[in-house]
């Protein structure tokens, strides 16, 4: 039986969950001024494809199980789309079945990270030292040695394989 209760109930939860999904695709701006390599918007926006620029400047999230670096078996370095700086080692890759490449552990330095609380909960947002391009988050359910799960976007990073 429908009482005013639950219809207003019904009406508060779906007006938040219409402002929350309003402001969860709102473009986010990334600091400036802060790191080895910057650029205007209008730079990166000519520097990387629509997709890249989505992720890493708006703190972007691809589709889960689109990347092809899901794949990606060879031994070699992912670097960063929006620079290049080499971030995570192939050794450190495992299959999460996220659908986003993951890794158990970043490069010395490679990355920083930082708190988002989008979506109405906080987690930890990793992005590129040395641009500062959004790669994705970092949780502590990922396997040993360190117990953490960096779940990269695929369009972030580009693939280096080791020289035969």
């Amino acid at each position: 039986m429908m009482t005013r209760r639950t219809l207003f109930g019904g009406a508060i939860a779906g007006l938040g969950a219409l402002v929350a999904a309003r402001f969860a695709n709102a473009p986010k701006a990334v600091a400036a001024g802060t790191f080895e390599v910057e650029h205007s918007d209008a730079e990166w926006k000519k520097l990387l494809t629509p997709e890249q620029y989505y992720v890493l400047r708006q703190e972007g999230t691809e589709r889960p199980f689109t990347s092809p670096l899901n794949h990606e078996k060879r031994k070699g370095t992912f670097t960063c789309a929006g620079c290049d700086l080499a971030l995570f080692a192939s050794g450190t890759k495992f299959d999460s079945g996220t659908g986003w490449p993951s890794f158990w552990t970043a490069m010395k330095g490679a990355v920083n990270e930082t708190k988002d609380s989008s979506f109405g909960m906080t987690r930890t947002a990793v992005e590129c030292h040395r641009c500062g391009g959004h790669l994705g988050h970092v949780f502590d359910d990922g396997p040993k040695p360190t117990g953490l799960r960096y779940c990269m976007n695929g369009v972030a990073l580009n693939f280096k394989p080791v020289a035969a």
